[in-house]
């Protein structure tokens, strides 16, 4: 058996593929582009984050501004929650800073429309799951796109291991430079609070961040950091990493997502899917 289709089993949850399986070099591979790859260098390893402009216009935007301004270097994971998330973004690093931007309009929910690149792996109660670029994210079906006033129908990102959501205060349209990136699946904060984007290289690097005590999930000193923030296309090309995702589309995903999905049953979850990935650099 090969290490690329171990790799991909591994990927996908299984032990071992079923030989009846096509190759896992029969994926094709969807080279991220650099301005959507956000670089996190931190104290414990490299991540690496596919933004997603198609979801959260508004909230990526604010995000390559202020990597491209080095506003998160040197700042802190100050609220770390074992099961839950590391969340960072606060020059004060107490959870009350900010950046001098204003607040930013919430995009908990978009609107899908016929156009965007959508690859469906479930479809259950009338809902569709499956990933755009590398986020897994939940829709309404096709099928209504034709009864709605704009050709579209309402999706929002799930909220899967990996994914980068922003945080807020009270308010819905609080977010301004604090994010969380989730180490584990947490589905209640689904269409409350942005999705961005989601890491496709690094999450071990996001479960090792050092942990907060008490309540609060609050980072006692000295907490770990993000170095450098970057995103790809602001870095000299000597220094970028490429990055390619596996297209979930080839009959090789596609068979093993089958074969995954009847393993679990009822139980099955987009969340427990991961979309293979290359690195270099």
């Amino acid at each position: 058996m090969s290490l690329s289709a171990l790799l991909l089993a591994a990927a996908l949850g299984l032990q071992t593929p079923d030989p009846a399986m096509p190759p896992a070099t029969a994926v094709e591979w969807r080279t991220v582009s650099p301005d959507n790859l956000l670089v996190i260098d931190t104290s414990r390893g490299r991540i690496l984050v596919e933004l997603a402009p198609a979801i959260a216009p508004l909230h990526v935007e604010r995000i390559r501004l202020l990597a491209g301004r080095g506003f998160y270097d040197g700042i802190s994971f100050h609220r770390v929650i074992e099961g839950f998330m590391a969340q960072t973004g606060d020059p004060l690093g107490t959870g009350d800073g900010q950046s001098p931007f204003p607040d930013l309009t919430a995009e908990f929910t978009f609107r899908r429309g016929p156009e965007m690149d959508f690859v469906v792996v479930s479809a259950p109660q009338g809902q569709q799951y499956g990933f755009i670029g590398s986020l897994p994210v939940a829709t309404q079906p096709d099928a209504l796109m034709g009864r709605t006033a704009d050709g579209r129908v309402h999706g929002w990102g799930v909220y899967c291991p990996g994914v980068a959501g922003m945080a807020r205060g009270e308010a819905n349209d609080s977010a301004n430079s604090q994010f969380f990136l989730m180490r584990d699946a947490y589905p209640s904060l689904e269409k409350r609070y942005t999705v961005w984007g989601r890491v496709v290289s690094g999450l071990e690097v996001v479960r090792q961040i050092k942990v907060g005590e008490g309540a609060g999930g609050m980072v006692p000193a000295p907490a770990d950091q993000m170095r450098r923030v970057r995103v790809a296309a602001d870095l000299p090309e000597s220094e970028r990493p490429t990055v390619r995702v596996a297209d979930p589309r080839t009959p090789a995903f596609r068979a093993r997502l089958n074969q995954a999905r009847a393993a679990r049953g009822a139980d099955f979850s987009i969340c427990d899917l991961e979309l293979p990935v290359q690195v270099e650099g």
